[in-house]
């Protein structure tokens, strides 16, 4: 299969990249050549004898120059991964009485919490045992309080409403929540400090990581304050909630009905996408930048970056945070902080304590601790005046410092920075021109044609990885790095690095009229104007992230300052010393950053859906992480002889590492418990009742929702029995949401990758009650009132859509929602309270006669926690070890009214 798709990619390459017309950009440098070399032939008979003076130092032998580079790399594996991967020293039992965050302590709650199992929103588990549980804790806390300096009170609570959320209405009721506040004694401040978390789960994982790390975290957070005399100004409420995995239930309801919720004034909301090593704050404000000045002062272990907020915000990452909520309906700014690492065993049956370390419980509870601390005692917090207005750019340097400004400073500093650079590049060529004596027009000309070289090699450097990704997916080979994330050195490093060094290399061994060290300052000159522009451009879209291009241009600049107010600019390559020093801590800076993107979206291209490529994601982000970091140490390859060899290098390691990815188990993306293969499937019951309540159609099968590229190909050739599975996407064109029981927003999007495997035994689901009509009013000539009543489980949707010449013209939910188009999907989710749901829906005939039928209703119900009959357990089982089951029953009943 890999040689028949190769061979066929010559000629799907030359269509795709036609409309980069290689040769006649060659052409038209060659042409830029020719002009420039006529311009030498206007200067002084002495400019072309002049012009190589500056060669003093012989070229360095070539065997040298794959040292060049890997020195780098080791750089990094030296020095990035140990600081990325750095985690304090765990405090146990025997430091109690250190009044500091104790991981010991925290890590036994979590090993009850955890084993209590999965705590899906509704369950004996989440509703009451995990309920229980954290009362008891709390409990203990109450009992050994510093009476002398607190108040605690501790609230358990229900909640109820609805409120739009993607492409569906979220409606809930029964959710609990678990608020406690911590008061200064006898205080009657009107601002308090929230701090949250969740502690329910998705189904079929005991979430040790998701949330459970961050409850024990809390609760440990509370105990050292609760039990020391350290004083506090601002009350602050810890919030437990019951119900986030089903879009954020429980932290509306805080938000919106809770009585404490009106005088919180700042939140540090706590998640995860992982399990283990350090939690990154990726979001903050809105506005409010003082929030992360708190941050930088009190974060003993600082791991933040705005990327990660952009990026997060721009929905490249397929979750979402109780963050949202607070911001949105209770206008509550605040840090959002995660755990990020090892999210291949995110929402699994694999994230178990085993896989958290003690120390990172440390980090986290030291940062928190310390965060919580202070803001409880922030003067903004009491502040009446309106907020400061702006966001913050923030990262922070191998764990090591934390760096931040206002959005305003950054603006600032971003132009001043990029004008800087093209000010010293122009002074830089007027003395190239003085020292050679050659006329500055001359120099500016060779630099110009350096500059489209150099753009070339920038495009190149995005396009090869993007183009060798794009070419592992037609050859059904993504994700061959899911579990072997070296091969992304080879599948993406390596060809960035080829396109960012070829272009150069090509124009190195045309004959030039300046010395070679002038031409390679003249290639760096023309990277460092090309960031700048870029700067300039994003600063004008009002990218924060733009610092990340600003760090080299920093460093390259403050180089270039330095050889020009010294000899050294002109002492042949005297110079480079600085430049390679200069670059040091921008190289470290920058692979650091893009590698936090690496190790987080990674895993996430194992639940990010079929539809999109993510391999180009990664390949993209690898490539400009790999283009800041050796944008300004590539061109050096040049001082060597035969540069070539080092893209011949590049080359091979390319081709062995698609070799790998391809023809071996190396690049097979799934592994047992550490590396598993998504499969999100229903056991579904389709029934359509017709407008006369006749039975139309009843089918059984399976429904999978599939979360990776790969889709079902991996299972072929296994045990699982898949012969009959269609798409569908004929279904969909004539059934409302394709007649088929989607269970949340994430089936409905992905709906039309969705496949469907038949069952000729139907399947049987547990009984209930279902839907009820309980009244049918004429309003006047147009208008009919239907009265539901709705008895199922914990999690069920409605899908209403209107036939034509109808509209829905009123309904129990929220109103202004019939503005969007139908379907109208409304998911279901109840807590402890499971009393039947009762609503309306008033309908509008736009003819005047109700006579006929006017809407259809679809009514699914899902099972979850139950495996199904005999045949589907047979089924579940027949799949291999490295695939990650989530399946249930699902009953889906279709009325037309």
């Amino acid at each position: 299969m890999c040689l028949r798709a190769a061979a066929s990619i010559p000629r799907k390459l030359r269509d795709q990249l036609s409309w980069m017309r290689l040769d006649e950009m060659l052409r038209a440098i060659r042409n830029r050549i020719d002009s420039c070399q006529s311009k030498i032939r206007d200067e002084p008979d002495d400019v072309s004898g002049n012009a190589n003076e500056n060669d003093e130092n012989p070229k360095i032998p070539w065997y040298f120059a794959n040292g060049f580079l890997l020195f780098w790399g080791l750089l990094f594996f030296a020095a990035v991964l140990p600081f990325f991967n750095r985690l304090p020293t765990a405090l146990t039992n025997e430091d109690v009485n250190k009044n500091e965050f104790i991981a010991e302590l925290a890590y036994e709650n979590l090993y009850t919490l955890s084993n209590i199992g999965t705590k899906l929103t509704g369950s004996k588990e989440n509703e009451i045992i995990a309920v229980n549980f954290i009362l008891n804790e709390l409990n203990k806390i109450e009992e050994n309080l510093q009476d002398d300096f607190f108040d605690m009170e501790i609230d358990l609570s229900q909640a109820a409403g609805v409120f739009p959320y993607a492409t569906m209405l979220n409606v809930y009721q029964g959710v609990q929540n678990i608020a406690v506040k911590l008061a200064p004694k006898n205080s009657t401040s009107q601002t308090y400090l929230l701090v949250n978390s969740h502690f329910d789960s998705k189904p079929f994982t005991p979430s040790a990581g998701d949330a459970g790390f961050m409850i024990v975290t809390m609760l440990e957070v509370l105990r050292v304050i609760a039990s020391t005399k350290q004083p506090i100004e601002h009350p602050i409420v810890f919030l437990f909630n019951g119900a986030e995995e089903g879009m954020m239930q429980a932290s509306h309801g805080f938000a919106t009905q809770h009585k404490w919720a009106p005088y919180c004034k700042a939140v540090i909301n706590l998640d995860a996408a992982g399990s283990g090593g350090r939690e990154i704050l990726f979001q903050s404000g809105p506005n409010n930048p003082w929030l992360v000045d708190y941050y930088k002062k009190y974060a003993k272990h600082p791991f933040a970056t705005t990327m990660a907020e952009e990026i997060f915000q721009a929905g490249i990452i397929p979750s979402d945070t109780d963050f949202r909520h607070f911001n949105l309906y209770g206008k509550i700014p605040g840090l959002d902080l995660a755990q990020c690492f090892n999210g291949y065993v995110y929402h699994t049956k694999y994230d178990l304590i085993d896989v958290i370390p003690r120390e990172s419980l440390q980090n986290t509870g030291d940062n928190v601790l310390s965060l919580v601390r202070g803001l409880a005692n922030a003067t903004e917090l009491s502040d009446k005046s309106a907020p400061v207005m702006g966001h913050a750019v923030f990262f922070d340097f191998l764990g090591l410092y934390f760096i931040h400004y206002s959005e305003t400073t950054g603006i600032i500093l971003n132009l001043a920075i990029a004008i800087a650079t093209l000010i010293l590049i122009s002074v830089s060529i007027w003395r190239m021109a003085k020292v050679s004596n050659a006329s500055v027009s001359h120099v500016a000309c060779w630099f110009s044609v350096t500059l489209i070289v150099q753009v070339i090699s920038f495009i190149l450097g995005l396009l090869f990885p993007a183009v060798v990704a794009w070419f592992m997916d037609s050859l059904g080979q993504s994700l061959t790095y899911f579990s072997s994330p070296m091969l992304i050195i080879g599948l993406y490093v390596c060809p960035s690095l080829i396109g960012l060094s070829l272009p150069l290399v090509v124009y190195s061994s045309i004959h030039r009229n300046i010395s070679t060290a002038y031409h390679i300052q003249l290639g760096l000159h023309s990277h460092a104007a090309i960031l700048s522009l870029l700067v300039l451009f994003l600063t004008a879209l009002g990218i924060r992230s733009t610092y990340v291009l600003v760090i080299p241009l920093i460093f390259y600049s403050l180089a270039l300052a330095i050889n020009l107010l010294t000899t050294l600019h002109d002492r042949g390559f005297a110079w480079m010393a600085l430049l390679k020093a200069g670059q040091l801590i921008p190289f470290l800076c920058s692979s650091y950053s893009f590698y936090i993107f690496i190790v987080v979206l990674t895993p996430m291209g194992g639940r990010a859906g079929s539809a999109a490529n993510r391999d180009v994601l990664i390949a993209v982000l690898t490539a400009t992480g790999t283009i800041l970091s050796f944008g300004f140490l590539l061109p050096l390859i040049n001082i060597f002889r035969r540069p070539s060899f080092v893209i011949y290098s590049l080359l091979g390691v390319t081709v062995l590492a698609m070799i790998l990815g391809c023809f071996t188990p190396i690049g097979f993306p799934y592994r047992s418990k550490t590396n598993g293969h998504r499969v999100a499937y229903l056991q579904v019951r389709n029934m359509f009742y017709e407008y006369d309540g006749t039975l139309s159609k009843d089918e059984s099968g399976y429904l999978f929702s599939f979360q990776d590229r790969r889709e079902e190909r991996p299972l072929l050739g296994t045990n699982v029995n898949l012969t009959g599975l269609v798409s569908i996407k004929s279904k969909c064109e004539t059934e409302m949401m394709c007649g088929m029981p989607l269970y949340d927003y994430r089936f409905t999007k992905s709906r039309l990758q969705s496949k469907w495997l038949p069952r000729s035994e139907p399947i049987v689901p547990p009984e209930i009650r279902g839907l009820e009509l309980l009244n049918k009013t004429i309003l006047n000539a147009t208008n009919v009132r239907f009265e539901f009543n709705l008895t199922g489980p914990s999690h069920m949707s409605l899908f209403i859509q209107p036939y034509d010449n109808v509209k829905i013209s009123n309904w129990s939910f929220i109103p202004s929602y019939l503005n969007m188009p139908p379907p109208y999907h409304i998911y279901l989710t109840y807590g402890i309270d499971n009393s039947p749901y009762n609503f309306f829906v008033e309908a509008s005939s736009l003819h005047g006669d109700l006579g006929f039928p006017l809407f259809q209703m679809g009514v699914s119900a899902h099972f979850i926690g139950n495996e199904g009959d005999a045949q589907s357990v047979k089924f579940a089982s027949s799949f291999p070890s490295y695939s990650i089951l989530a399946q249930w029953p699902a009953l889906y009943k279709r009325y037309v009214f």
